[in-house]
């Protein structure tokens, strides 16, 4: 990236405005995706692939063998798929050591769309702090934050509140973390996370969600082998293409 291409104010954007785009972006759904993200490679998860599709995801997930494929439709678990879309249950699997693939209907979709990316992270407030250092680190300014639950009819109070936080933590123009988990314990989405009943999420999944820096690792999203692929193993090797 050249120096008139280094982004001096963030951007806060919908998944749907991502068209050039490029410099670091940081993909946040914290309901519930990229919290599920972070408590599965905190439980040991090897690596999460990301997709967009249905058909994909599961198609991935059995021709890897010990794969999991985690996620949702519409906020439920689809039959086909071995976890759904929730923090807490993740963090109680078996996943230490093995191969996750997660689709859901907002967060996965934000991913997909980055496309001209220079470098890409997904992030909740699980993961706040180590995502605004990740972002300082890249050195190409100010992040594009894509809040993948705004909608027309859906404002995304806890994406934004998680965003502004991460930016806040970046810019140390006094963060507050207290602030920011009450404010997705409050959002609408949260309601929502708690209706889809069970079998497809935790009720604890908000808790998990809304509690700030529980780790210290950032989630950049890398093509590996042609996937979208977050991972901790050290043997695997990325393309400069995110």
């Amino acid at each position: 990236m050249t120096a008139s291409r280094r982004r001096e104010e963030p951007l806060y954007l919908n998944r749907f405005q991502l068209d050039g785009v490029d410099g670091v972006v940081v993909v946040i759904d914290v309901l519930r995706a990229f919290s599920t993200a972070a408590y599965a490679l905190g439980a040991g998860a090897r690596t999460i692939h990301l997709v967009g599709g249905l058909e994909e995801a599961v198609e991935l997930g059995r021709s890897i063998p010990g794969a999991l494929v985690v996620g949702e439709e519409r906020g439920r678990k689809p039959p086909a798929f071995d976890l759904p879309n929730s923090p807490f249950i993740v963090s109680r699997a078996d996943v230490a050591g093995r191969v996750l693939v997660l689709r859901t209907s907002s967060g996965t979709q934000g991913v997909m769309a980055a496309v001209d990316a220079d470098r890409l992270f997904v992030a909740g407030l699980a993961t706040a702090s180590a995502t605004a250092a990740a972002v300082t680190d890249c050195g190409l300014g100010a992040p594009a934050y894509v809040l993948t639950g705004w909608l027309p009819d859906w404002a995304a109070e806890d994406d934004r509140a998680t965003a502004e936080h991460i930016e806040a933590v970046r810019t140390a123009e006094s963060p507050d973390p207290v602030a920011a988990s009450e404010a997705v314990r409050a959002s609408p989405e949260a309601f929502r996370t708690l209706e889809a009943g069970e079998g497809n999420m935790d009720p604890r999944d908000v808790d998990f969600a809304a509690d700030v820096d529980r780790f210290a690792f950032a989630m950049e999203v890398r093509r590996i082998e042609g996937r979208l692929t977050i991972t901790t193993d050290p043997r695997a090797s990325a393309s400069s293409d995110p």
